[in-house]
Protein backbone atom coordinates (compact mmCIF):
# COMPACT_ATOMS: atom_id res chain seq x y z
CA UNK A 1 0.00 0.00 0.00
CA UNK A 2 1.21 3.40 -1.14
CA UNK A 3 1.70 6.62 1.40
CA UNK A 4 -1.07 8.36 2.54
CA UNK A 5 -3.23 5.32 1.35
CA UNK A 6 -5.79 3.92 3.34
CA UNK A 7 -5.60 0.05 2.75
CA UNK A 8 -9.57 -0.15 3.72
CA UNK A 9 -10.78 2.15 2.30
CA UNK A 10 -8.96 1.56 -1.00
CA UNK A 11 -9.65 -1.97 -1.12
CA UNK A 12 -13.28 -1.18 -0.59
CA UNK A 13 -13.54 1.67 -3.67
CA UNK A 14 -11.29 -0.70 -5.87
CA UNK A 15 -13.47 -4.09 -5.27
CA UNK A 16 -16.94 -2.16 -5.71
CA UNK A 17 -15.13 -0.39 -9.56
CA UNK A 18 -14.75 -4.87 -10.00
CA UNK A 19 -10.60 -4.74 -9.67
CA UNK A 20 -8.29 -7.04 -9.36
CA UNK A 21 -8.88 -10.10 -10.69
CA UNK A 22 -6.39 -12.49 -11.40
CA UNK A 23 -5.43 -13.63 -14.80
CA UNK A 24 -5.90 -16.85 -16.60
CA UNK A 25 -2.80 -18.25 -17.30
CA UNK A 26 -2.26 -20.05 -21.37
CA UNK A 27 -0.14 -22.78 -21.85
CA UNK A 28 1.79 -20.48 -24.25
CA UNK A 29 3.89 -17.76 -22.07
CA UNK A 30 6.45 -15.46 -23.72
CA UNK A 31 9.38 -13.28 -21.59
CA UNK A 32 9.00 -9.72 -22.66
CA UNK A 33 12.15 -7.98 -21.83
CA UNK A 34 11.54 -3.80 -21.69
CA UNK A 35 14.26 -1.52 -22.74
CA UNK A 36 17.02 -3.33 -19.95
CA UNK A 37 19.92 -1.40 -22.24
CA UNK A 38 22.75 -0.61 -20.79
CA UNK A 39 21.24 3.61 -20.83
CA UNK A 40 18.85 2.46 -18.35
CA UNK A 41 20.68 -0.06 -16.51
CA UNK A 42 23.68 1.61 -15.36
CA UNK A 43 23.66 4.66 -13.29
CA UNK A 44 26.73 6.32 -15.03
CA UNK A 45 23.93 7.44 -17.93
CA UNK A 46 21.50 10.04 -17.11
CA UNK A 47 18.91 8.28 -17.97
CA UNK A 48 20.24 4.96 -16.09
CA UNK A 49 20.10 3.46 -12.40
CA UNK A 50 21.94 0.83 -10.85
CA UNK A 51 19.18 -1.88 -11.92
CA UNK A 52 21.79 -4.75 -11.27
CA UNK A 53 19.09 -6.84 -9.11
CA UNK A 54 16.69 -6.04 -11.88
CA UNK A 55 19.16 -7.61 -14.35
CA UNK A 56 19.99 -10.62 -12.05
CA UNK A 57 16.51 -11.51 -11.70
CA UNK A 58 15.56 -11.31 -15.30
CA UNK A 59 18.54 -13.42 -15.88
CA UNK A 60 16.94 -16.19 -13.96
CA UNK A 61 13.95 -16.05 -16.02
CA UNK A 62 15.19 -15.61 -18.97
CA UNK A 63 17.26 -18.80 -18.32
CA UNK A 64 14.60 -20.58 -17.51
CA UNK A 65 12.39 -19.86 -20.74
CA UNK A 66 14.72 -21.13 -22.58
CA UNK A 67 14.75 -23.90 -20.70
CA UNK A 68 10.94 -24.27 -21.37
CA UNK A 69 11.61 -23.47 -24.77
CA UNK A 70 9.50 -19.97 -24.43
CA UNK A 71 10.16 -17.65 -26.50
CA UNK A 72 12.10 -14.78 -25.11
CA UNK A 73 11.89 -10.84 -26.74
CA UNK A 74 13.82 -8.14 -26.21
CA UNK A 75 12.99 -4.33 -26.39
CA UNK A 76 15.53 -1.16 -26.70
CA UNK A 77 15.40 2.34 -27.84
CA UNK A 78 17.45 4.01 -30.48
CA UNK A 79 17.25 7.32 -32.03
CA UNK A 80 18.15 8.01 -35.27
CA UNK A 81 18.80 11.64 -36.82
CA UNK A 82 15.28 12.09 -38.18
CA UNK A 83 13.59 11.52 -34.55
CA UNK A 84 16.25 14.26 -33.05
CA UNK A 85 15.31 16.81 -35.69
CA UNK A 86 11.71 16.85 -34.36
CA UNK A 87 10.26 13.51 -35.94
CA UNK A 88 9.80 11.89 -32.08
CA UNK A 89 6.78 13.60 -30.37
CA UNK A 90 7.86 11.89 -27.04
CA UNK A 91 11.24 13.67 -27.16
CA UNK A 92 9.95 16.85 -27.30
CA UNK A 93 8.18 16.27 -23.58
CA UNK A 94 11.42 13.96 -22.27
CA UNK A 95 14.10 15.81 -24.32
CA UNK A 96 16.91 13.65 -22.05
CA UNK A 97 15.80 10.58 -23.83
CA UNK A 98 17.73 11.80 -26.93
CA UNK A 99 20.51 10.32 -25.76
CA UNK A 100 19.92 7.02 -26.43
CA UNK A 101 21.28 7.31 -30.22
CA UNK A 102 20.92 4.78 -32.51
CA UNK A 103 24.88 2.83 -32.71
CA UNK A 104 26.10 4.21 -28.99
CA UNK A 105 26.72 1.98 -26.05
CA UNK A 106 23.54 3.36 -23.85
CA UNK A 107 21.26 1.09 -26.68
CA UNK A 108 23.03 -2.12 -26.20
CA UNK A 109 21.18 -4.77 -23.94
CA UNK A 110 23.10 -5.11 -20.62
CA UNK A 111 25.86 -7.17 -21.19
CA UNK A 112 25.30 -9.50 -18.02
CA UNK A 113 21.48 -10.39 -19.81
CA UNK A 114 22.05 -14.12 -21.11
CA UNK A 115 20.37 -13.33 -24.83
CA UNK A 116 20.82 -16.09 -27.34
CA UNK A 117 21.15 -15.53 -31.07
CA UNK A 118 17.70 -16.70 -31.61
CA UNK A 119 16.19 -14.23 -28.93
CA UNK A 120 14.41 -11.29 -31.16
CA UNK A 121 15.34 -7.84 -30.43
CA UNK A 122 12.67 -5.11 -31.50
CA UNK A 123 13.81 -1.88 -31.81
CA UNK A 124 11.41 0.76 -30.51
CA UNK A 125 10.57 4.94 -30.14
CA UNK A 126 7.91 4.94 -27.65
CA UNK A 127 7.37 4.22 -24.36
CA UNK A 128 5.21 0.64 -25.34
CA UNK A 129 7.16 -1.65 -26.71
CA UNK A 130 4.05 -2.14 -29.12
CA UNK A 131 3.53 0.88 -30.61
CA UNK A 132 5.12 0.83 -34.19
CA UNK A 133 6.58 -2.27 -33.93
CA UNK A 134 6.07 -5.35 -34.86
CA UNK A 135 5.79 -7.37 -31.35
CA UNK A 136 2.44 -8.13 -31.38
CA UNK A 137 2.63 -9.84 -35.25
CA UNK A 138 5.67 -11.75 -33.92
CA UNK A 139 3.93 -13.26 -30.79
CA UNK A 140 0.91 -13.90 -32.51
CA UNK A 141 2.89 -15.84 -34.90
CA UNK A 142 4.84 -17.92 -32.08
CA UNK A 143 1.31 -18.90 -30.50
CA UNK A 144 1.52 -17.11 -27.45
CA UNK A 145 -1.24 -16.01 -25.13
CA UNK A 146 0.48 -15.02 -22.07
CA UNK A 147 3.34 -12.32 -21.56
CA UNK A 148 5.68 -12.30 -19.08
CA UNK A 149 6.87 -8.34 -19.11
CA UNK A 150 10.32 -7.32 -17.16
CA UNK A 151 12.36 -4.51 -17.55
CA UNK A 152 12.54 -1.03 -16.92
CA UNK A 153 11.18 1.54 -16.47
CA UNK A 154 8.20 0.46 -14.55
CA UNK A 155 6.58 3.96 -14.69
CA UNK A 156 7.38 4.34 -17.93
CA UNK A 157 8.17 1.72 -20.69
CA UNK A 158 7.22 -1.33 -18.28
CA UNK A 159 3.83 0.36 -17.79
CA UNK A 160 2.65 1.20 -21.07
CA UNK A 161 4.12 -2.09 -22.87
CA UNK A 162 1.03 -4.37 -20.11
CA UNK A 163 -1.46 -1.94 -20.81
CA UNK A 164 -0.79 -2.53 -24.66
CA UNK A 165 -0.36 -6.36 -24.51
CA UNK A 166 -3.93 -6.10 -22.46
CA UNK A 167 -5.40 -4.50 -25.59
CA UNK A 168 -3.53 -7.28 -28.21
CA UNK A 169 -5.07 -9.74 -25.86
CA UNK A 170 -2.62 -11.39 -24.03
CA UNK A 171 -2.83 -12.08 -20.14
CA UNK A 172 0.31 -10.60 -18.32
CA UNK A 173 2.39 -11.36 -15.54
CA UNK A 174 5.21 -8.95 -14.32
CA UNK A 175 7.60 -10.27 -11.70
CA UNK A 176 8.09 -7.60 -9.02
CA UNK A 177 11.88 -8.40 -8.70
CA UNK A 178 12.41 -8.13 -12.69
CA UNK A 179 11.26 -4.23 -13.35
CA UNK A 180 12.71 -1.62 -11.66
CA UNK A 181 12.87 2.33 -12.00
CA UNK A 182 14.88 5.37 -10.45
CA UNK A 183 12.91 6.36 -7.93
CA UNK A 184 10.42 4.19 -5.32
CA UNK A 185 7.57 6.51 -5.59
CA UNK A 186 6.45 5.79 -9.26
CA UNK A 187 8.01 2.30 -8.66
CA UNK A 188 5.39 1.33 -6.04
CA UNK A 189 2.30 3.53 -7.44
CA UNK A 190 2.64 2.11 -11.14
CA UNK A 191 3.21 -1.53 -9.74
CA UNK A 192 -0.48 -1.00 -7.59
CA UNK A 193 -2.39 0.11 -10.63
CA UNK A 194 -1.18 -2.78 -12.66
CA UNK A 195 -1.99 -5.42 -10.46
CA UNK A 196 -5.58 -3.96 -9.97
CA UNK A 197 -6.24 -3.38 -13.37
CA UNK A 198 -3.67 -4.62 -16.25
CA UNK A 199 -1.77 -8.00 -15.24
CA UNK A 200 -0.86 -9.84 -12.27
CA UNK A 201 2.22 -8.57 -10.18
CA UNK A 202 3.69 -11.72 -8.73
CA UNK A 203 6.58 -13.48 -6.78
CA UNK A 204 10.04 -14.46 -9.62
CA UNK A 205 9.34 -18.26 -7.74
CA UNK A 206 5.82 -17.99 -8.67
CA UNK A 207 7.15 -17.11 -12.78
CA UNK A 208 10.07 -19.92 -12.80
CA UNK A 209 7.36 -22.21 -11.69
CA UNK A 210 5.01 -21.83 -14.33
CA UNK A 211 7.75 -21.27 -17.16
CA UNK A 212 8.85 -24.99 -16.07
CA UNK A 213 5.30 -26.26 -15.96
CA UNK A 214 4.33 -24.88 -19.14
CA UNK A 215 7.92 -26.62 -20.86
CA UNK A 216 7.26 -29.84 -19.28
CA UNK A 217 3.74 -29.96 -20.81
CA UNK A 218 5.02 -29.13 -24.00
CA UNK A 219 7.75 -31.69 -23.85
CA UNK A 220 4.73 -34.54 -22.63
CA UNK A 221 2.80 -33.79 -25.83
Amino acid sequence: MLPGMDANETDRIYERAGWGNRVTRGGRPAVVVVDLSRGFTEAQFPTGADLSEVVAATSELIETAHAAAAPVLFTTIAYGQSDLDGGCAWLRKAPGMGILVEGSEMVDLDPRLPRRDGDALVVKKGPSAFFGTGLASNLTALAVDTVIVCGATTSGCVRASVVDAVQHGFGVLVPRPCVGDRAAGPHEANLFDIDAKYGDVIELDDALSYLAATGREVAER
